[in-house]
């Protein structure tokens, strides 16, 4: 929701800009419909209904929970994405949602067996945002309760959709240890699916030209 009518002369607000989406300046002006902005040594002059308070005490490096946010609207949204990105931290929790950014490199330290153990059995939230961390909360649910679950993974094309996924399935196979049914092992079932994951995540698109099965 936009700021209300009445904003003050001296307020932290985030304006909306067609280079950069959204910058952050301080009102130096104000009719009550209109304000102007000092926004990052130039001036901007906006309704006051199309502008968004700012925290002045945002931490540097972002929160791990979107929840816990002053203000939880796209500018402040966009603003935590980036700086827990900006610090190699590529998930984010919004509530029970886990939100990813793809960081185009590889981040050897947030996987492997080591960190699966640590989210292995711990309360949702406790940890760090992570892939295991929603994979563990469903195993749980579906042990404990003997309800099935699903996890849905979204995003547009080249997000880390596939890669999220495979996280998944290896905190699942890791779970499932070596108890066999039908003759194979938990871990051989879940990985055997694996070629129909990457038959739908190498398709070409116009945003990812990733192509191997399918042109």
């Amino acid at each position: 929701m936009a700021a209300s009518a009445k904003v003050a002369v001296g307020s932290h607000v985030w304006v909306e800009d067609t280079d950069e989406a959204w910058i952050d300046g301080e009102v130096v002006e104000s009719d009550g419909e209109e304000i102007k902005v000092n926004c990052q040594s130039k001036m901007v002059v906006a309704k006051v209904n199309s502008v968004y308070p700012k925290d002045p005490e945002f931490p540097e490096l972002g929160v791990d929970d979107m929840t816990k946010l002053a203000y939880l609207h796209e500018p402040g949204f966009l603003l935590n994405l980036k700086s827990r990105f900006n610090a190699n931290e590529i998930y984010t929790y919004t509530g029970n949602i886990l939100i990813a950014v793809n960081p185009f490199k590889r981040l050897p330290h947030l996987y492997g067996n080591d960190i699966m153990e640590q989210y292995k059995g711990t309360d949702f939230g406790e940890l760090s945002p992570h892939p295991f961390a929603v994979a563990d909360s469903a195993y749980r649910k579906m042990i404990n309760e003997g309800v099935s679950q699903a996890i849905l993974v979204s995003g547009e094309s080249g997000a880390g959709k596939t890669e999220s996924t495979k996280m998944l399935m290896q905190y699942l196979a890791y779970m499932g240890g070596k108890a066999e049914s039908e003759g194979r092992s938990v871990e051989q079932q879940v990985l055997e699916s694996n070629p129909v994951l990457e038959a739908f995540g190498n398709a070409k698109t116009v945003r990812n030209n990733n192509s191997r099965w399918i042109s």
